[in-house]
């Protein structure tokens, strides 16, 4: 047997995500490398890993038996790296992080001096929709979340980072003149809506239903990305985050169209289990945002104050 420690690790992500294509997004690999890496661990051994139905994959009852031992190995693997960076007296380990999906255009920001600081750490970061967010957090498979709507039902602790800003979104096909419009224009723009589960869409509905917002619904996509799109498009208007439309907005690609009572604010807010046991990587974390993170603010997202 010569199956390499990446072998393993590329056919765990596999079995963890079902599917090649997104093994492949999670490793920043391309489909042909992780398809080639796959079949040489096959070439290995005389039993399948993996069978194709249609175009699906999936694993066989020995995949699973070998990816449950890649999963120990590459364990191990990880302690003796941690073991051998701190006893170089560096700080070492993982850091766990769940995050809302326009919540990448932010938590990168308040990680990338901290890890660069701790060569040790090794950062695992899971980017999705809300509910999936809070799942993670409720089953401690994390250290930490970041969201933009607080959760109801645990008991959590948190630290604000950043301002939430939600503007109603447009394209720039059609002038919008007056100074600020009231509710009446939602007559006559058709919304696009992100799916059931998400922050945004928790945010959106909750304001539509305290101001009654005579809202006309054009459609529902599953991301803030497709949102976005969508709206270039000229598919339809939006109530969107201002932290994920910059580029757009510098390039003339969206506008923000002027309408009372807008922007809708909330706060970004990293949040975690009330009383968590944090490892010696979390504490670290948290202390040097607590020191860190209204600078960080300040320097990263001072065209926020733009709008």
């Amino acid at each position: 047997m010569n199956y390499t420690i990446n072998q393993l690790r590329i056919f765990l992500k596999i079995t963890q995500t079902q599917s090649v294509t997104k093994a492949a997004e999670e490793l920043h690999l391309t489909q042909p490398a992780v398809s080639i890496q796959l079949k040489n661990l096959q070439d290995q051994f005389d039993i399948p890993l993996t069978e194709i139905i249609g175009r699906k994959i999936f694993i066989t009852d020995f995949g699973k038996e070998i990816a449950l031992a890649a999963e120990n190995i590459l364990n191990q693997v990880y302690e003796i790296n941690y073991k051998t960076l701190a006893h170089k007296g560096q700080l070492t380990g993982r850091l766990k992080i769940s995050v809302v999906s326009t919540g990448k255009y932010i938590m990168p920001y308040f990680l990338s001096d901290f890890l660069n600081q701790h060569q040790g750490i090794e950062l695992m970061m899971d980017v999705t929709n809300k509910n999936k967010v809070i799942e993670s957090l409720e089953k401690n498979e994390v250290d930490f979340s970041l969201v933009s709507v607080l959760p109801e039902n645990i008991q959590i602790e948190k630290t604000s980072l950043l301002q939430n800003k939600l503007y109603v979104v447009s394209n720039t096909q059609q002038a919008f003149k007056k100074k600020a419009y009231d509710k009446h224009i939602f007559e006559t723009l058709p919304l696009i809506f992100r799916e059931q589960g998400s922050g945004t869409r928790q945010i959106m509905e909750k304001f539509i239903q305290q101001n009654h917002l005579p809202i006309r619904k054009k459609m529902e996509l599953t991301t803030n990305e497709a949102v976005k799109q969508a709206v270039i498009a000229g598919l339809g208007c939006s109530i969107m985050p201002l932290i994920g439309i910059k580029n757009e907005l510098q390039n003339a690609q969206l506008q923000i169209i002027p309408v009372k009572g807008f922007p809708i604010k909330s706060d970004w807010n990293l949040i975690w289990l009330k009383g968590k046991n944090h490892s010696p990587v979390a504490i670290s974390f948290l202390n040097y945002l607590k020191e860190e993170k209204s600078s960080i603010a300040k320097e990263k997202f001072n065209w926020y104050e733009l709008y």
